[in-house]
């Protein structure tokens, strides 16, 4: 009985102890509007030695074509996590934008990507949700998650852009994902 009561009682501490804490959750809501560049991609982890990803490496040709889906990728996290103030989807046009402005090149992109997939024995779908997964873990921890999207579908729909390999990825997860490029030679 007395071990039962010193459980609950360890319990109620816990619970009252975590109801003083502040959590500083990610704003989810619209940032403030900047002029369209492409100034917002986090900070990418530098790349191992030279000699250590020779066997592994993908060429510009093929890093463009995983970048190009990364991006629409990215996007769709963005769209589905930033709000309104209002709880409304806040990317939700300018995502629709950007597959009309991007069509003809997400098509050919998904065939291209099939292409690397096969030469790289890389699986299309896992590599879809990996970068899905990874994005959206950014959501919470990084506070201009939704303003660095923001700034990246107004690059993307910026006049001055006219293909998709122009529109650098918010977050590039192929460091973290084994994807580097191959050493100039």
């Amino acid at each position: 009985m007395i071990m039962k009561l010193s459980h609950a009682a360890i319990l109620m501490a816990g619970v009252l102890a975590l109801g003083g804490c502040k959590f500083d959750f990610a704003r989810t809501t619209p940032p403030a509007a900047k002029a369209a560049a492409a100034d917002y991609q986090a900070p990418v982890p530098p790349s191992p030695p030279v000699a250590n990803t020779r066997a592994y490496c993908y060429n510009a040709s093929d890093l463009d074509v995983i970048r190009s889906r990364m991006v629409q990728q990215e996007f769709v996290v963005a769209t589905l996590q930033c709000q309104t103030r209002g709880g409304a989807r806040a990317f939700e046009g300018q995502y629709a934008s950007f597959i009309n402005k991007y069509q003809s090149e997400l098509n050919s992109n998904a065939r291209a990507l099939t292409q690397v997939a096969r030469a790289k024995r890389l699986n299309v779908d896992v590599f879809v949700t990996e970068v899905a997964n990874r994005t959206a873990q950014r959501a919470p921890t990084d506070p201009e998650f939704c303003s660095r999207n923001k700034r990246a579908l107004d690059w993307a729909l910026d006049p001055k852009v006219s293909s998709l390999a122009q529109v650098p990825p918010p977050y590039d997860l192929g460091p973290e994902m084994n994807i580097f490029a191959c050493p100039a030679r």
